[in-house]
């Protein structure tokens, strides 16, 4: 298939391109687009150089499947020219996600209502992505009234700038600043911009996204999102209470049998998720499982996943999959 990766220079475009090689993806050929700086330049993908264009090059050259990642103004502008031009679109961007008619999609939940007509087809936020992995199994059995989330996400999530940010403060270098506030040895509760009502958009975001993705808004969200100096991989605290009581054991078993989640909860061993072993993974790793003793039927548990791999790049690469299986493309 023609595949054209919009956003390839780009640290999520490049985990696309590992992606989409790990996983054999059948790409006969490859159309990286990125910004008119970079055309021209070479990508290296399946042990080719293939050449980067703009997106009105990457249009004539009629891909079939374009994976997005350069942000929502790029989405807004290129998106549509692309689907309608017959190429399915896999928009990694916020600008579509919540639009009534375009689904949001995490495959192993809501890949089934992928159909013919769907050209635009939105990847949720990183953040979001983890930790429906873990509560759709969960309220599907136990029915979840409120999720409290607090997260600890990493500089990458952020992007080049953010990472070359801390990485300058760690070794003592002056250089340009991603953040309003030093990042290295501190903790910034401040992850996208602040909105009137007090919450950041990416708290927002896991406000919102899960109800769309699992088709269910009986439960109540609200979440802290804090960016912290580490370089990949998001962390995540979060408190559920249930409408039915639950075993402890069965969560574990329930957790541990669900595809794309890694059950790591063994304290007595040192054994939790952290973004160090998460990193370069592509599932999403839940442990530290115990009751809330302040409330009934609560659950305390930590969400670790690669915020450029499952939480973005591998998450896409999936949805292309899904739609070469169903015979969509």
């Amino acid at each position: 298939m023609k595949v054209a990766v919009v956003g390839a220079t780009g640290m999520v475009g490049q985990i696309m391109l590992d992606c989409l090689s790990q996983r054999s993806f059948p790409v006969s050929a490859l159309i990286p687009v990125a910004s008119e700086q970079s055309v021209g330049q070479v990508v290296r993908f399946n042990n080719r150089d293939w050449p980067i264009v703009s997106p009105a090059t990457a249009l004539e050259q009629e891909p079939e499947i374009a994976l997005f990642s350069a942000g929502a103004a790029v989405s807004e502008q290129w998106a549509e020219k692309f689907a309608d031009s017959g190429c399915r679109v896999i928009d990694n961007s916020s600008f579509w996600r919540m639009h009534p008619e375009v689904k949001l999609i995490v495959p192993e939940i809501n890949a089934g209502v992928l159909t013919k007509q769907d050209m635009i087809i939105a990847n949720p936020n990183c953040s979001t992505i983890q930790l429906v992995m873990v509560l759709a199994p969960l309220h599907q059995k136990y029915r979840a009234k409120r999720v409290l989330i607090s997260t600890y996400q990493s500089v990458s999530g952020t992007g080049q700038k953010a990472v070359q940010q801390l990485n300058n403060e760690i070794k003592g270098v002056d250089g340009p600043m991603a953040y309003p506030h030093k990042i290295h040895k501190n903790a910034l509760p401040h992850c996208d911009v602040f909105l009137d009502n007090g919450y950041t958009k990416e708290e927002m975001k896991l406000a919102t996204e899960p109800h769309k993705i699992m088709d269910d808004s009986s439960f109540k969200i609200s979440a802290t999102a804090v960016r912290i100096p580490t370089e990949g991989g998001h962390s995540e605290s979060v408190n559920l209470s249930f409408d039915k009581d639950f075993d402890l054991d069965d969560v574990r078993d329930l957790l541990s049998s669900t595809p794309g989640v890694t059950l790591e909860d063994d304290p007595s061993k040192n054994r939790y998720p952290m973004p160090v072993t998460a990193h370069n993974k592509d599932d999403v790793f839940v442990g530290r499982l115990r009751r809330d003793l302040s409330a009934p039927n609560s659950l305390n548990l930590w969400i670790v996943a690669d915020n450029l791999r499952k939480g973005a790049a591998t998450n896409a690469v999936q949805i292309a999959e899904h739609l070469l299986h169903l015979g969509l493309s």
